[in-house]
C-alpha cells in the first residue's frame, strides 16, 4: 500500500501542494464510506456524486490529504494537492507507484475466464513469491490503480486483470501497468452490442500489449485464428514481445491430451511436462483450458512442476463461477451465475452434461446482455445445444424465449419452461426440483438469477 510524503505523491501525480509537506499518507480511497486515518482522498466526478463536495468532511474525519481538481474552485482548508483531473491523477500515481516498487506485472485479459485465470495464476504464483491481484472485478480505469496502489511496496508480483466495454480502455489499462506478461483467455462474443464483431473484440483484447514492456511476454489462446490473425497486423508486426500459446488443438505450445470429470474435480493431462495427470478442484473443459494459461505464466517464473500442483490444490475461486452448492431435499446446484456469453454459457452446458451419477440434469439460463443486433439468433443456438445435455431446461428473461424456441428443434415441449416473472420461475422448480437432481443456474449479471438458486437452499425452506 502507498505509503509516503503527500509532496511525493504531488510529484508523482503532477499536482500542487498546498499544505503541511512533511504530512505522510497511508492508502488511497475514493469512497467517503470507507475512510482510513492517514489515508489520500482523490475525488472522483460521477454522474450522481461529485467527491469534491465531501472534501471538507474527509479532511475533518481522518484523512491526510486530498486532490482537487482545478477547476472546482477554492479548496477547503487542509492538505490539497491541485490536479488539471483527478481521475488522471489517480492512474498517474497508481503508474508511478508501481514503478518504484520492484513488482513484475502479470496483465489477464479476454472475453471468458479472466477472473478464474487470474485465480488460478495467483494460486500458483503464491507458491513462490509474494503477489498481489486484483480483488473481485476491479478492472476497470478506476480499479486497476486502486488495486495497484492498495498494493504491498514488498510484493514481487502483481496480477491485474484488465475488463474493458470500448475500444482504448484496455490500451488505458495496459500504458498504466506495463506489465511484463499479458494473457488472453479468449475471444468471445461478449461487447458484440458495442463494437460490432469479433475481430473488433479481438483487436481490443490485444490493447493489452500496447504498455508491454520489451521482450515481454504474450500468453494467448491458440485455438482463436483471429487472434493470431491480428497479430500479424502492421501494428504487431515489429513489436518486440516472446508469444507462447494455449488451447485444445496440437499446434499450440501447451495442449490438452486427455481429460474426466471425477467428483467436483477436473482430470487432464497435456502434451507438456510429466505425464502424470493434473488435478483442478474445479469442473469443466473451460477451466482447463484456463489453468493451460495459468501453467505457462507459471513455467515462464520459472516454478517447479511441485509448486504448481500444490498452488492447484489450493485453487480458490472468485464465487459464481461454476459452484458446487448443496441444495435443499438433496438437491445439486451448480452457480455460474456470475455472468454470461454464448461461449462461455456452451462450456456451463457442458458442464451439466459430463456429470454423472444424477437422476435428472436441469439448466435454469436466462438472458445474454450485450450482444448486438444477432442477440435473438445466439440465444436460438444454445437452446438448440442444450440437446442431450438436460433433462429439462427452464429459461428466464425476454431473450429466454429465444433459447425456448432454440430448444425446441430436438427437445419435447414437456421438457421446456419458459418464464418472464422470476416469482413464478422460482415457484415451478421448487415444485419440480426433487432429490439427486442437479441444476444449472447460468445468465448475465443483470438477470440476477442467483436470486432463483437461492431459492433451493437449504435456508429457503421456510419462505417457500
Amino acid at each position: 500500500m502507498i505509503n509516503t510524503t503527500i509532496d511525493q505523491i504531488a510529484a508523482m501525480c503532477g499536482g500542487q501542494l498546498i499544505g503541511d509537506s512533511s504530512i505522510r499518507c497511508h492508502g488511497v480511497v475514493i469512497d467517503s464510506r470507507q475512510l482510513q486515518d492517514n489515508c489520500l482522498f482523490i475525488p472522483i466526478i460521477g454522474e450522481r456524486v461529485d467527491g469534491h463536495d465531501l472534501v471538507e468532511q474527509v479532511l475533518a474525519n481522518g484523512a491526510a490529504a486530498a486532490l482537487w481538481q482545478a477547476d472546482h474552485g477554492t479548496p477547503p482548508q487542509g492538505n490539497i494537492i491541485i490536479v488539471e483531473n483527478t481521475l488522471n491523477a489517480l492512474q498517474q500515481l497508481a503508474s508511478a507507484y508501481l514503478e518504484s516498487t520492484e513488482a513484475r506485472v502479470i496483465g489477464i485479459t479476454g472475453s471468458n475466464g479472466k477472473t478464474t485465470t487470474k485465480d488460478m495464476i495467483y494460486a500458483l504464483m503464491t507458491e513462490a513469491y509474494r503477489v498481489h491481484k486484483t480483488e473481485g472485478n476491479f478492472n476497470s480505469h478506476i480499479g486497476l490503480p486502486l488495486t495497484i496502489l492498495a498494493m504491498p511496496a514488498d510484493s514481487q508480483i502483481l496480477i491485474l486483470e484488465m475488463g474493458m466495454r470500448a475500444r482504448g480502455e484496455i490500451e488505458l489499462l495496459s500504458d498504466i501497468a506495463h506489465p511484463d506478461t499479458a494473457v488472453i483467455t479468449n475471444i468471445g462474443e461478449s461487447h458484440l452490442e458495442q463494437l460490432g464483431s469479433r475481430e473488433e473484440i479481438a483487436r481490443a483484447k490485444l490493447e493489452i500489449v500496447h504498455g508491454l514492456k520489451a521482450s515481454g511476454l504474450l500468453v494467448y489462446h491458440g485455438d482463436e485464428p483471429l487472434l493470431q490473425q491480428v497479430l500479424s497486423e502492421p501494428e504487431y508486426a515489429d513489436q518486440d514481445m516472446r508469444k507462447i500459446t494455449f488451447g485444445m488443438e496440437q499446434h499450440n505450445d501447451l495442449y490438452a491430451t486427455g481429460m474426466m470429470t471425477q467428483g467436483q474435480s477436473t482430470i487432464f493431462t497435456t502434451n507438456a511436462l510429466s505425464e502424470e495427470a493434473w488435478k483442478l478442484p474445479v469442473l469443466g473443459a473451460h477451466n482447463m483450458v484456463n489453468a493451460m494459461a495459468a501453467i505457462l505464466v507459471a513455467q515462464a517464473y520459472e516454478l517447479s512442476e511441485a509448486q504448481i500442483r500444490q498452488g492447484f490444490a489450493k485453487l480458490r475461486l472468485t464465487g459464481m463461477r461454476i459452484e458446487m452448492l448443496q441444495g435443499r431435499d438433496g438437491i445439486t446446484l451448480l452457480n455460474d451465475a456470475y455472468n454470461a456469453s454464448p461461449s462461455s454459457m456452451k462450456a456451463a452446458i457442458d458442464v451439466l452434461g459430463n456429470l454423472k451419477g444424477y437422476k435428472r440434469k436441469m439448466a435454469v439460463l436466462g438472458d445474454m446482455l450485450e450482444l448486438g443486433a444477432e442477440e435473438l439468433a445466439y440465444h436460438e443456438q444454445i437452446g438448440e445445444y442444450v440437446n442431450g445435455q438436460a433433462d429439462l431446461l427452464f429459461t428466464y428473461g425476454e431473450r429466454g424465449q429465444a433459447i425456448a424456441r432454440g430448444a425446441a428443434r430436438h427437445l419435447p415441449p414437456e421438457c421446456i419452461r419458459s418464464y418472464t416473472s422470476k416469482p413464478k420461475l422460482i415457484e415451478d422448480l421448487q415444485k419440480t426440483a426433487r432429490e439427486q437432481d442437479v441444476i444449472l443456474f447460468k445468465a448475465s449479471r443483470g438477470m440476477r438469477l442467483e436470486e432463483v438458486l437461492q431459492a433451493l437452499m437449504p435456508d429457503s425452506i421456510s419462505n417457500a
